[in-house]
């Protein structure tokens, strides 16, 4: 396992996640109160023992490079590795990458440099636990030439993702990216003899959704793109691999979230702070690792808080919190509600002067936050009111956004005392 190497796709523009991707790329955007997303793939890859990995980037890298070199440093006894695999123009290629198909061509050399047995190929905008090493497994025993990990969805939910049709053994015989038309949902919806073949329970007239998550066998994917113009594993690279190579499934029936909205951001994170939470942190043999930060426990003063999560080193005084994330080394200060909202927190803590006009970092006194995210850094003024009373669906402004009725405040933004958003 330990010789396997595995390639996290970092993704584009991530344009459905602005402002949050505005100043870094979409894999290092903090979730949880203090990970960030690129953590997710990361860790599952090393829960797995396979400790070679690339993430492949291009947008706002800055961030994400600084992230992964203070967090995954590896000793002077070990050959594992997290590097970056930015973007680069050479004598050969004058274009950046134009989809998730052509970043792995681009890449292909220094992802086989290490001469893996298996390339794993994994999201950076993903959360989910999988038993990554079963995956890999499962991918020898059957002696496929990709493996795709997939789980049951709705037919609601179908048109979205990318479906496939299996045979009894597992094996894919077809593959529909979005499918829109009715008699296409018919066809690939999961029948009964195969849905007990997969040995997990799916509920009938369910689908299987492709996770973007594969095994390949490392002359398969070289194969399929070298000398190729394609640019998408879906659309195109998994539908030609069908008729040549044997494809095969990995059913994953446990929580996946695909952060690609502000409003599966903002739910993905507000599932994490129930009683029972479908991804369990909490786990003792399935850790998530990120940037250790040595900072001191969380202080509350007189609060009432309720199903929600406090990174360390914030400070929360006669507030009230309710299904919310606080985030590290966030302050929170008296009178202010806080509900159904992810405030990321601070790199720093403040100590501003007494007669100091600016707006200190952090919620402010008798604020009310409903529905929102708070991105790093910003300061929200005294008595202000972020809860989107009107119902407005989208709007912009110079220090807030507003998405499917999710308020969005960007990093460093400023909320003057007052404001009623």
């Amino acid at each position: 396992m330990e010789k396997v190497v595995t390639a996290i796709l970092g993704g584009g523009q991530g344009s459905r996640l602005w402002p949050l991707t505005r100043d870094r790329a979409k894999p290092a955007v903090p979730v949880g109160g203090k990970f960030r997303l690129i953590d997710i793939p990361i860790s599952n890859s090393l829960y797995a023992g396979i400790d070679r990995i690339f993430v492949i980037t291009q947008f706002n890298s800055a961030s994400l490079h600084r992230h992964i070199a203070q967090t995954y440093r590896f000793d002077a006894f070990s050959s594992g590795f997290v590097n970056i695999l930015a973007a680069e123009l050479t004598t050969e290629r004058q274009d950046w990458f134009q989809g998730t198909a052509d970043a792995v061509r681009q890449t292909l050399p220094r992802l086989l440099e290490p001469n893996p047995p298996e390339v794993l190929i994994l999201s950076g905008d993903q959360l989910y636990l999988m038993d990554i090493a079963q995956f890999v497994k499962t991918h020898r025993e059957k002696k496929a030439d990709l493996t795709i990990a997939v789980k049951p969805v709705t037919r609601e939910e179908a048109p979205g993702l990318g479906i496939l049709h299996l045979d009894p053994s597992g094996r894919v015989v077809s593959f529909v990216e979005k499918p829109k038309e009715a008699e296409q949902l018919d066809a690939l919806a999961l029948d009964e003899q195969t849905r007990s073949a997969l040995g997990f329970p799916a509920p009938p007239g369910s689908y299987l959704a492709s996770m973007g998550i594969y095994v390949f066998q490392p002359e398969v994917l070289k194969e399929l793109l070298i000398g190729s113009t394609t640019i998408d594993f879906g659309r195109e690279v998994i539908p030609q691999a069908l008729s040549q190579y044997k494809v095969y499934a990995f059913p994953h029936n446990k929580y996946w979230a695909d952060i690609g909205t502000i409003p599966s951001f903002h739910q993905a994170n507000l599932d994490l702070t129930l009683p029972l939470p479908p991804l369990n942190l909490y786990d003792p043999e399935f850790r998530i690792y990120t940037h250790p930060r040595f900072l001191p426990g969380t202080k509350v003063n007189e609060c009432f808080v309720q199903c929600s999560i406090l990174g360390e080193g914030s400070i929360l005084s006669g507030s009230r919190v309710t299904d919310s994330i606080i985030g590290v080394r966030e302050v929170v200060r008296a009178g202010a509600i806080v509900e159904r909202s992810v405030i990321m927190g601070a790199s720093f803590w403040e100590s501003l002067p007494d007669d100091s006009t600016q707006v200190p970092l952090g919620i402010g006194r008798d604020c009310h936050i409903k529905n929102a995210i708070v991105d790093f850094d910003a300061r929200i003024g005294d008595g202000s009111k972020l809860i989107n009373a009107a119902g407005v669906q989208e709007a912009d402004a110079d220090n807030y956004v507003i998405r499917e009725g999710i308020i969005v405040v960007p990093k460093n933004a400023v909320i003057p005392p007052g404001t009623v958003i």
